[in-house]
């Protein structure tokens, strides 16, 4: 994921044939999930139609899945997609991040905390704990998605 960043195993949620979901290692909000190309991609022009529309669908399945593990009908979806639109990490990545009412001041200050929340020294979880989230969501995505 990127020459800085690694997606470990005990990190995935989920994959497709093109994409894969996994915990974030310092989340905006609770639940804050990723979802990129398996294929390195810096930027979503990069991407075929089929790995777009992989891309997607694992989206829209992960935004069914916060909603209902969180409880919610509201998640914000973004794409930080080059370094101008704060794109930290040079591998394409879908934030889907579910919202509760007033979990920050203004609504849109999400988009100011996720463009600063990787700069702090502090905050980054271990990789037990993302290991932990990661077997809970997996558990709960069987539930909701049985094969």
């Amino acid at each position: 994921f990127g020459p800085t960043a690694k997606v470990r195993g005990h990190s995935v949620v989920n994959k497709t044939g093109s994409s894969v979901l996994f915990v974030n290692k310092k989340p905006v909000v609770p639940g804050h999930l990723l979802v990129a190309p398996l294929r390195s991609a810096k930027r979503l022009t990069e991407l075929s139609s089929e790995e777009t529309t992989d891309l997607f669908n694992l989206v829209k399945q992960t935004e069914v899945f916060l909603m209902k593990k969180f409880n919610t009908d509201s998640c914000t979806i973004s794409i930080q997609d080059g370094p101008l639109a704060g794109q930290t990490i040079p591998h394409l990545h879908v934030h889907i991040m579910p919202r509760k009412e007033n979990d920050f001041k203004e609504n849109d200050d999400i988009y100011r905390e996720l463009e600063e929340h990787d700069k702090a020294e502090t905050g980054w979880r271990d990789e037990k704990a993302m290991a932990d989230e990661a077997t809970q969501f997996r558990e709960y995505w069987k539930q909701i998605f049985p094969q």
